[in-house]
């Protein structure tokens, strides 16, 4: 029970590593009382079974807590207490999907530990590297998933920007690698200390290999970011603040409607190259919008390019959509998300479940996927996108940045959960800033919208719950990374060597 105990613990340090608390020093040892009670248990399954669920469901569910700020969920006419049984159901959901990382890593490793059972400096390596090797892999698999939000990477994000730019050279998983080796060369070190106080010079292996990591970081954030006049581009973003309990009422949709044309004129008359607003700004068609609303007169006479968050026409359903629309008021190119919410935005399973969900839920989830191969261009060059969710999908924006994209753009509502989502969400839009090298404006609806560079810096971070506008000059790059050029090349190799290194060691 005891060693029970100290694995929920570790989890919630881990938990707290992760934005708004953000104490990212501790990702770097919540994962040792994980390894060292699995080990000491490596006898018995059901054991470390326990210990990987106690350490994942408190380190997921700490993190993803913030769903549950969905409820109360009355102003959509669904009674107090169905909301909150909806609420505990997708964190108990998600909280799982999460912890099935953990139990499957737990699992693998008993085997490993069975045969890679030494005492030894050279068994205990193997063990490490096995296990490092196993975390990415089963981080990038759960990636490839529609459920995809805490890797342990993002622990360091926003404030860890030296460990982060580990993301130029092989994506988050780079990240997550440095924390797990890390952390298993820390629990190695400390089982063989306790066998023998000959060993205690194996501690400083870790200590050296994250003292090398963020000195290879911090040379590539210092390196300067180039910033030539002719690929300037200012931007200004409107951050509408509409309350989601209003958002598609005829108040609602006024209040949106004046926010942001008066925000689009102030801008304007700064002189902004574009405007930014958030997903959904207008949950309308552009069609019904042109003769209907004051946002496009204010297009037609500022002239100014504006890219617009709101719905977009298809066959059997609708997109949520981000229009570039350019001085004339034409829409010039269209960008339609692609990875969708499960039962917020769409239905699992349509087929089965659609007819359940319907007499179920009040939810209206029936959007219909973007095409993951568009590109979206832009009188300024072609951009990035990203739409709220698919800002914890890192592939979704290496993918753009790799056929041509020069800067990120990001779109976001925030309004559903908790204060702690919004930051997160930041923490994930940071991270992929850094990935892809890009420069990045994101206009969310309650917040955080922000300026980001290529390093992670934010050069203007919005309050929460306030309309704000706010503009800053953000640049077009070709630069490509490692990860942009590969892709996740480190988890395959991380793999492959780690299985024939276990197989060798079967066979020695």
């Amino acid at each position: 029970m005891v060693r029970f105990l100290w694995a929920i613990l570790a989890g919630v340090g881990m938990g707290l590593t992760v934005a708004p608390v953000s104490w990212w020093l501790l990702a770097w040892i919540s994962l040792v009382p994980l390894w060292i009670v699995v080990r000491l248990a490596e006898k018995s399954l059901k054991k470390q079974l326990l210990y990987g669920f106690g350490w994942g469901f408190a380190y997921h569910g700490l993190a993803l807590f913030w769903i549950t700020g969905i409820h109360p969920m009355t102003w959509m006419g669904v009674p107090w207490l169905a909301s909150l049984l909806i609420a505990l159901f997708c964190w108990l959901f998600i909280t799982f999907w999460g912890t099935a990382i953990v139990l499957t890593w737990t699992l693998v490793m008993f085997y490993v530990n069975k045969s890679v059972n030494q005492s030894s400096f050279r068994d205990a390596l193997l063990r490490v590297f096995i296990g490092t090797a196993l975390w990415c892999g089963l981080e990038s698999l759960w990636s490839q998933s529609p459920l995809w939000w805490t890797t342990l990477a993002y622990s360091q994000s926003p404030h860890n920007l030296l460990i982060l730019q580990l993301g130029k050279l092989s994506g988050f998983t780079t990240v997550t690698a440095a924390i797990v080796a890390v952390n298993g060369l820390i629990a190695e070190s400390l089982l063989l200390i306790r066998q023998s106080r000959q060993n205690l010079a194996f501690l400083s292996l870790p200590l050296l290999i994250c003292f090398s990591l963020h000195l290879w970081g911090w040379n590539t954030y210092h390196k300067p970011i180039e910033k030539s006049r002719d690929l300037g581009i200012k931007i200004g973003v409107i951050q509408g603040n509409i309350a989601n309990t209003i958002k598609l009422s005829p108040l609602g949709f006024q209040k949106a409607l004046e926010g942001y044309t008066s925000g689009y004129q102030i801008l304007a008359d700064r002189g902004v190259d574009a405007v930014l607003t958030p997903e959904t700004a207008l949950p309308y068609y552009w069609e019904n919008l042109v003769n209907n609303s004051s946002i496009y007169s204010a297009i037609l006479a500022k002239k100014t390019p504006l890219w617009l968050g709101a719905f977009g026409k298809v066959d059997k359903g609708y997109n949520n959509s981000l229009l570039t629309i350019d001085g004339e008021g034409q829409v010039i190119s269209r960008y339609d998300k692609v990875i969708l919410v499960p039962l917020g935005e769409y239905v699992p399973f349509q087929e089965i479940l659609g007819g359940i969900v319907d007499r179920l839920s009040p939810l209206q989830a029936h959007l219909i996927p973007g095409d993951p191969a568009q590109i979206i261009d832009s009188p300024f060059g072609q951009i990035i996108v990203g739409i709220c969710y698919e800002s914890a999908f890192s592939e979704h924006f290496r993918r753009q940045t790799a056929r041509g994209g020069e800067f990120i753009i990001t779109a976001s509502n925030n309004a559903h959960y908790s204060h702690a989502m919004p930051a997160q969400h930041h923490a994930q839009d940071t991270m992929r800033a850094i990935e892809t090298d890009r420069w990045m404006a994101r206009a969310t609806n309650t917040g955080y919208s922000a300026f980001v560079d290529p390093h992670g810096n934010h050069l203007w971070l919005s309050d929460l719950d306030k309309y704000q506008i706010h503009s800053e000059t953000i640049y077009r790059r070709d630069t490509r990374t490692l990860y942009v050029r590969w892709g996740d090349w480190l988890t395959k190799v991380l793999i492959i060597t780690a299985g024939l290194a276990w197989l060798w060691r079967a066979w020695d």
